[in-house]
Formats: structure tokens, C-alpha cells, sequence
């Protein structure tokens, strides 16, 4: 099954639809163009920060998600940027902190530029108490 995201007039993916493969004759991104009025690209599920999972072509840098840009000159899907301070990385099409991640569980914090943490990460809720 291929996967197909759906854009808005913005190239933002609106939504995104399983269907057939492109080599079984039909031009399956026109097709679904045609029938939602929507812009189409494919999208393949595999793809992640410029890699191709299972070690094939790479292919629009990243499974393309709701809320996502298909971004036309680079052929590629980028996710939402979340935080004003991180740059676009070229390589993977993903947004980058201007300082590296440490090693834990840090949490990213634009007012200061910088990462708080580490945080403990509980993975059993204690039942003590519970009704």
C-alpha cells in the first residue's frame, strides 16, 4: 500500500490517504487531485529525517503528517516548527536546537535558549491510595 498526503491552496497535508502503488499504471497523485480538488503527493512511510528506512532511495525526506509543509523546492515534508530558535536542517528537513540535546531527558526552553532537565521519567504509576 502506498500512502498519499492530500495539501492545502498553503501545502500544508490536510490529511493522508492509503491507496496504490504509483508503477501499477495509473498516476495515482493526479487521480486523488482530481477527485478531492486538493493537491497530492505521496508519501512514504518509511521515510524518516532524510532515510529511508528499510535502506532504499530516500524519498521526500519525511512521512508526511496532518499539519506538516510539502515543501516544493526541496521535494520534501517538513513537520511544524516548534520552537522560534530552531534553524531548519537541510540534511533531514527537520527543525534543529541551536545547542545540541545532552544525554537524559532534557526539555527544550525558547525563553532561555537552553535545555532543563534532566527529568526523572516514571515508568510504573503506584496504585497507594487509589480508590
Amino acid at each position: 500500500m502506498a500512502h498519499y498526503a492530500l495539501l492545502n491552496e498553503y501545502n500544508v497535508v490536510v490529511n493522508v490517504i492509503g491507496g496504490p502503488h504509483e508503477n501499477e499504471g495509473t498516476d495515482w497523485e493526479q487521480h486523488y487531485a482530481e477527485i478531492t480538488g486538493l493537491k497530492c503527493k505521496r508519501t512514504s512511510w518509511n521515510m524518516s529525517a532524510g532515510v529511508h528506512l528499510e535502506g532504499k532511495e530516500p524519498f521526500r525526506k519525511n512521512y508526511a503528517s496532518v499539519g506538516f509543509t510539502y515543501d516544493e523546492d526541496r521535494d520534501a515534508f517538513i513537520p511544524p516548527k516548534q520552537f522560534d530558535s530552531w534553524v531548519l536542517n537541510e540534511e533531514t528537513c527537520r527543525w534543529d536546537p541551536p545547542i545540541p540535546s545532552p544525554d537524559g531527558h532534557y526539555v527544550w526552553n525558547d525563553e532561555t535558549e537552553s535545555w532543563d532537565g534532566p527529568f526523572e521519567i516514571i515508568t510504573e504509576m503506584p496504585l497507594d491510595g487509589l480508590p
